[in-house]
């Protein structure tokens, strides 16, 4: 169980940096973060709602992460 716990405050937030910079979109990132995380929940392997908390606060951190990662290359662009 700790090892779920672990994965959940780590890997969204990685999805979320991998899919917004494939994109160059951070919401378009989250989406699809959201619809693995979602479609894994669906397929029962998140268990409790710990771990959905833990994929909520991990896709924000994500999100917040991916924010100042596309600022940084729009600076570097230009």
């Amino acid at each position: 169980m700790v090892d779920k716990m672990i994965l959940a405050l780590f890997m969204p937030a990685l999805l979320v940096l991998l899919f917004s910079r494939v994109t160059y979109n951070q919401f378009l990132g989250v989406i699809l973060t959201v619809a693995l995380i979602a479609a894994s929940a669906y397929k029962g392997y998140t268990h409790t709602w710990e771990l959905i908390v833990i994929d909520a606060f991990s896709i924000t951190a994500g999100l917040w992460m991916a924010n100042r990662m596309m600022k940084r290359l729009k600076v570097k662009l230009n």
